[in-house]
């Protein structure tokens, strides 16, 4: 038997929408030993730029690169201290990040917003994921692909994100030239705090793949890039391109200072960074053909591996290697799912209920899940579409809006929050069904992230999906997941899918569906569909964002 100091240990280190977390792995069998959570200081900068009040325009959403350094000098000590191990037993480290989360730096690595004539341009700070101000030119993008015939946009499902990194850039270079120029590297947020741990910038395969345009080792040509503006020709040689690495492969060493920020042994080995939602996959240790895991929280990404290629309407993507070497990944997802829930608790809950939730020592969401548990299938009389944050997929727009249809003077807050739940649900199993209309069957649900707490979210969904759902073992899926790639990384595994059979799983839990409420939701379903095809396509919802961009605009931006 293996005693305690002769144990092997890795970290991984999930870097989320407004926190980053680290968690310590018994190689052996992925026993999750200590963890530690650091929300950013700065969260999500959607209104103005710390420090100077200057405002952002709508759609837009920013961070501050040196919260996710300040992820490493909190966490990464805490749980050694807490775990009470040796660093030395520590062999690894990995990380992950949203995605596409990017940022403009200097060739050392400097983010533009931290180079002082740049501190109070908005465009020199890291754009997240949900940065939708981009939509134009992502449509730009996507429309001259087609025109041109280019080969790659079949792998997007046919329609290329404003979350995206060519969105992000061209938009950068036509609203801000000066630090479009000023940037010798554009770099995924993942890449670059691998490049704080090694010294290293080496960009991983699957951010490259999804949300950088690299299929089959080729982006977009250059009389592509110049079509869209001609000074966007070299994009790809001056600023983006790179040496790829593998997912589960070592980007390099840990630095000494990067050593000194963790209390971890300088050298032990950095891995290749990774996407929070594929990288849980192997958390689950689902890594087969046709199963489909459903990373859910702040938005929700499916996930799945396949030996088959397949056009997939609005996919986000399928990339080989993208999430297991040598198999084929799929992406889709929807761009809010517990932000809509956050959106409507936080904005339309009368003051009874929430002293009521208080009084029970329940939060709100408990609260409200608890009196929509209680209705009928049905009996709310509503019908919503999922869409406050955009659709990613299948319709790839992030000017399109939420829709709630079925109001009355009688309608409580529980139904609308009910309502709201089963939109995002209506969302996944449109997903779903394209896939399997489009070949790539999916076989298996298993669901991740933090709103698989829920247990009335979860068991909406095992409903309108129709389908078993299992859980992911672990509550910290992404963190495990980079655990399993440092295991590989640092040599104690010859492959990801062994170390995740080892190391990851599902738990024992599975919610069946209803046969009774699937009767219902397929009824509810069909509306959300017809909904779905009627505003998905009618112009509508992008009218009224231009009204509204005009009106909080004034009918100009100055950052344009």
């Amino acid at each position: 038997m293996t005693s305690a100091s002769a144990e092997q240990y890795v970290i991984g280190i999930d870097y989320g929408t407004l926190s980053g977390r680290a968690l310590l792995v018994r190689v052996s069998d992925g026993a999750e030993i200590a963890t530690a959570i650091f929300e950013y200081p700065h969260a999500v900068l959607e209104e103005t730029l710390p420090g100077s009040g200057v405002k952002l325009p709508p759609d837009w959403a920013l961070q501050v690169p040196s919260d996710y350094v300040d992820v490493l000098k909190k966490t990464v000590p805490e749980v050694l201290k807490t775990s009470g191990i040796n660093p030395t037993q520590v062999i690894g480290i990995a990380t992950d990040f949203t995605a596409c989360t990017f940022l403009p730096v200097k060739e050392d690595g400097t983010p533009l917003s931290e180079v002082s004539e740049f501190k109070n341009n908005p465009h020199a700070y890291v754009k997240l994921w949900k940065h939708h101000a981009g939509q134009p030119h992502a449509d730009r993008i996507t429309e001259l692909a087609h025109a041109r015939k280019e080969p790659w946009i079949a792998r997007y499902g046919g329609k290329i994100s404003s979350e995206w990194e060519f969105a992000k850039a061209l938009q950068v270079l036509e609203e801000a030239p000066e630090i479009y120029h000023a940037a010798d590297t554009w770099v995924e947020a993942a890449d670059w705090i691998t490049w704080q741990l090694c010294g290293r910038y080496i960009r991983n395969i699957c951010t490259a793949g999804y949300k950088g345009m690299l299929q089959d080792g080729s982006y977009p040509s250059k009389s592509y890039l110049a079509a869209l503006n001609p000074h966007f020709e070299n994009f790809i040689d001056e600023k983006l391109e790179a040496e790829i690495g593998q997912l589960g492969q070592a980007a390099g060493t840990l630095t000494a200072e990067a050593a000194q920020w963790t209390g971890l042994p300088e050298g032990i080995v950095v891995a290749v960074g990774n996407v929070d939602a594929h990288v849980t996959c192997a958390a689950a240790n689902a890594v087969s053909p046709g199963q489909m895991v459903a990373i859910m929280g702040t938005s929700t990404c499916h996930v799945m591996v396949s030996e088959k290629f397949a056009e997939v309407p609005g996919m986000c993507g399928v990339v080989d290697g993208g999430i297991i070497k040598g198999k084929l990944g799929y992406e889709a997802g929807q761009s809010g799912v517990g932000d809509i829930f956050g959106w409507f608790a936080s904005n339309y809950i009368p003051t009874s209920y929430q002293l009521a939730a208080r009084d029970a020592g329940v939060d709100i969401h408990t609260h409200l899940s608890q009196l929509a548990s209680k209705q009928p299938v049905g009996s709310h009389g509503l019908v919503a579409l999922d869409w406050q944050s955009g659709n990613r997929s299948t319709l790839v727009d992030h000017q399109l809006s939420g829709l709630i249809v079925g109001l009355t003077l009688a309608t409580k807050p529980e139904e609308i929050y009910r309502a709201i739940v089963e939109s995002t649900a209506y969302g996944a199993r449109k997903i779903v069904q394209t896939f399997n209309e489009s070949g790539v069957p999916v076989k298996e649900f298993i669901a991740a992230g933090g709103l698989i707490k829920n247990s009335f979210v979860m068991q909406i969904y095992a409903d309108v999906l129709n389908m078993p759902i299992r859980l992911i073992r672990s509550a910290q899926g992404p963190a495990l997941g980079s655990a399993i790639h440092a295991a590989v990384a640092a040599g104690a595994y010859p492959d990801v899918a062994t170390a995740a059979a080892a190391m990851g799983g599902t738990s024992d839990e599975i919610y069946q569906p209803i046969t009774a409420h699937v009767k219902v939701y397929n009824q509810l379903y069909r509306h959300y569909d017809e909904l779905y095809e009627q505003f998905g396509h009618n112009g509508l919802m992008h009218s009224l964002r231009s009204i509204r961009d005009s009106a909080l605009l004034g009918g100009e931006n100055e950052h344009r």
